[in-house]
């Protein structure tokens, strides 16, 4: 129950965090094409590096947002398994399975992300143009899927609670 409440305090400071970061993301997109498109097409004065720019808010919002939809659990998914079980209890097995496959795609890919953002603060590669460290873009790979990570796993332990109270609930009904 304690770890519960922590995760729980978590959750109240990073997901507004988030939810603002993701926000004042999609105000910089935004604004950046709306500056790109008055200086090339109406101003006939094409500023150069804000293509460059651009990438740094949008590899953000794209990460950022992944883990947003894995919070929320409002990522894509294909329902074809669900969809032909009737029982409860099988219907939250498979719902259990397909947590724990992400779980474990997503450590894996974060491990891989961890190794990525290590070489990439080693090697400190620049932007062509602004001479940017890559590194404030690149970080965001690591971040994202750490974030989606910890929201899968969430996912998987509220399948699990669910699981045992279907299983322990039927086996009740049956004394």
């Amino acid at each position: 129950m304690e770890g519960n409440r922590i995760a729980l305090a978590i959750a109240k400071v990073v997901n507004p965090i988030q939810d603002w970061a993701a926000f004042v993301l999609m105000l910089a997109v935004t604004f950046l094409v709306f500056i790109q498109v008055i200086l090339r097409y109406v101003l006939h004065y094409p500023l150069m590096g804000i293509e460059e720019l651009l990438l740094f808010p949008t590899i953000w919002l794209y990460f950022l947002g992944g883990a947003i939809a894995s919070r929320e659990r409002n990522h894509i998914e294909c329902r074809v398994v669900t969809m032909y079980l009737k029982k409860p209890a099988s219907l939250h097995l498979a719902n259990w399975i397909k947590a724990a496959i992400s779980l474990v795609v997503c450590v894996w890919l974060t491990y891989w992300a961890y190794e990525y953002l290590l070489y990439a603060i080693r090697v400190w590669k620049e932007s062509g143009t602004l001479f940017i460290p890559l590194v404030f873009a690149e970080s965001a790979i690591f971040i994202g899927l750490l974030l989606m990570s910890i929201y899968t796993l969430v996912e998987l332990a509220d399948y699990t609670a669910a699981f045992l109270r279907e299983i322990h609930g039927a086996g009740k009904g049956k004394e």
